[in-house]
């Protein structure tokens, strides 16, 4: 399992390893984003297979990876994934990827057959040859040097530099003041004001951290906040006091001739689908937009509305219902012959064990895509289960039968394991089913060899499988 750790100030050379060298393009893919917004992304990783595999935990997506960040020449994406699909079988979850470069999606779709896949306007990057920003050259950038000329000749003391430890009282007047003249009311902004004042406080104390201001008389009138991550600089940072006509424009080109030297491009973030930042961040010429996509990754129950009724020789298999319940509470009480199910309600039981509580977890399960429960029945009269379930998100799903004891030995249950076996592989569209049971249970050994074939064992199972 992936052992995952929350990110802080503390954990970013760890984080920087990987994204310093990273080639995505995209603002989410380094460490002072991570950092800003962790707060609201709750962002855990690990390291896996030479890759950076970072886990996000938002309100409004839920549980959503990163696209995994390999180390140049050493890390394996595929095994990274195979970790963080092992994890999200054992959470009962389906993978979902945030922020998928768009040269990676080819990767996902071939990987697993069902995905859906969307991207947002409002999160865009906006990416700019890192030339155009250091120079403004041509006519085309002939409004952003009036600007600048004009803040020149208003303010010709006006410096660029460096931010060092040392500037950490005039930064925080700096704040102070940016805060009088803030005019945004929605919440989203604001939050945004006080995560990068609180980033800004690494400036001159990290050494990934490139940090500049323009000053006037010992005054700071604007800042920048950025890092490089492999041929582009991102800038997560840029405030300036509107009252100093032209600050912003002199503060972008400063800041890239300070800091984009020998590279290709320059990240200024997205613009959250703000009015003026989107008609300031376009005014200077983006050389692209970093669409980022939202990848939620499907199985084959999702075209699934109903459980659907079998037919085998002497069976019918279909929803369990509520005249059931007495025999399904029966089934996953006989805890003697559940030794051999290798599962124990026990471990997910939170509070009273009630009446329907077994019932509410099979639908819960099929409504979200987890699991499809069939009622095994004889002349009507529910017998037995047969549950298709640890889906893979690759085609493959496990499939478990079991009978109540009295009826056991008739072949009842080898019967209703090939029925939903078949229905899985040419109905459902599954290429591969899986099967397993301990090394004691000589029954299900028989009743799984009559089915698929061996495929391998350990110290505790016999596995098989059965593919199309």
């Amino acid at each position: 399992m992936l052992d995952l750790q929350p990110i802080s100030a503390e954990t970013a050379d760890i984080l920087r390893k990987y994204y310093g060298q990273c080639t995505y393009h995209l603002c989410e893919y380094s460490v002072g984003v991570k950092l800003m917004w962790q707060d609201l992304w709750h962002s855990r990783y690990a390291e896996r297979n030479g890759c950076l595999v970072m886990l996000n935990e938002t309100e409004l997506l839920g549980r959503v990876f990163d696209y995994p960040v390999p180390l140049p020449g050493e890390g394996d994406i595929d095994a990274a994934l195979d970790e963080i699909d092992r994890w999200c079988i054992a959470e009962g979850a389906a993978p979902a990827f945030h922020t998928v470069p768009k040269a990676e999606l080819g990767r996902l779709t071939a990987r697993y057959p069902y995905v859906s896949i969307s991207s947002s306007r409002l999160w865009q990057d906006y990416i700019y040859n890192a030339g155009d920003l250091m120079q403004f050259a041509g006519r085309r950038y002939s409004g952003q040097r009036n600007h600048i000329h004009k803040f020149q000749k208003l303010y010709p003391d006006a410096v660029y530099r460096p931010l060092t430890e040392a500037d950490s009282g005039k930064i925080e007047a700096f704040w102070e003041e940016f805060h009088k003249v803030f005019n945004k009311e929605d919440a989203e902004a604001k939050h945004e004001l006080c995560a990068a004042r609180k980033l800004m406080r690494l400036a001159g104390h990290a050494d990934w951290v490139r940090a500049g201001c323009i000053e006037l008389d010992g005054k700071l009138l604007a800042l920048s906040l950025g890092e490089v991550c492999g041929d582009m600089l991102v800038c997560h940072i840029e405030k300036g006091l509107p009252q100093y006509t032209g600050v912003y424009p002199a503060m972008v080109q400063s800041f890239a001739a300070a800091n984009a030297e020998g590279l290709r491009w320059i990240n200024r973030e997205d613009d959250a689908g703000d009015q003026g930042l989107r008609t300031s961040k376009t005014q200077y010429l983006p050389a692209a937009m970093g669409a980022k996509n939202y990848v939620q990754v499907r199985n084959e129950l999702d075209g699934l509305e109903e459980i659907p009724v079998l037919e085998s020789k002497r069976l019918t298999l279909d929803a369990i219902t509520d005249r059931d319940r007495a025999v399904y509470n029966r089934l996953c009480l006989d805890d003697e012959r559940n030794r051999w199910w290798g599962y124990d309600y026990r471990k997910d039981l939170k509070g009273e064990l009630t009446d329907s509580w077994f019932l509410d977890v099979a639908r819960h399960d099929f409504q979200n895509k987890l699991a499809v429960n069939f009622a095994v029945r004889l002349n009507g009269h529910m017998i037995g289960e047969a549950v298709l379930y640890e889906f893979d998100w690759r085609g493959g799903a496990e499939l478990g039968c079991r009978i109540v004891p009295e009826l056991s030995g008739y072949g009842y249950g080898t019967e209703a394991f090939q029925c939903v076996a078949e229905w899985s592989l040419y109905r459902l569209g599954l290429y591969r089913l899986k099967g397993k049971c301990f090394k004691e249970n000589a029954a299900s050994k028989r009743m799984l060899e009559s089915c698929m074939r061996p495929k391998g064992e350990d110290n505790t199972y016999f596995y098989f499988e059965k593919t199309v």
